[in-house]
């Protein structure tokens, strides 16, 4: 299923959802691309302090893709009202 983030609070639960779909702990993924597990917690948390190439390694490692499109009119809290 599709999800549309647009704050990293979605972006960190997306990324919760999708590893604990996987069976992956925190630790687990952190080992998996090479990081503490502090980061992966951060992440998963809406930090927006994180590296690109550190989100990429974990979408990639989640197998995950980012889709960039155009913005629908759906307002932020539309959005949030689905998580």
């Amino acid at each position: 299923m599709d999800q549309i983030i647009r704050t990293g609070r979605q972006l960190g639960a997306a990324l919760r959802r999708r590893r604990k779909q996987v069976g992956l702990s925190q630790e687990a993924l952190a080992e998996k691309v090479s990081l503490r597990q502090a980061t992966i917690s951060r992440l998963e948390s809406g930090d927006t302090g994180t590296k690109l190439g550190t989100l990429l390694d974990v979408v990639a490692a989640l197998s995950l893709e980012i889709v960039a499109r155009p913005r629908s009119k759906s307002s932020p809290s539309d959005i949030e009202s689905i998580f």
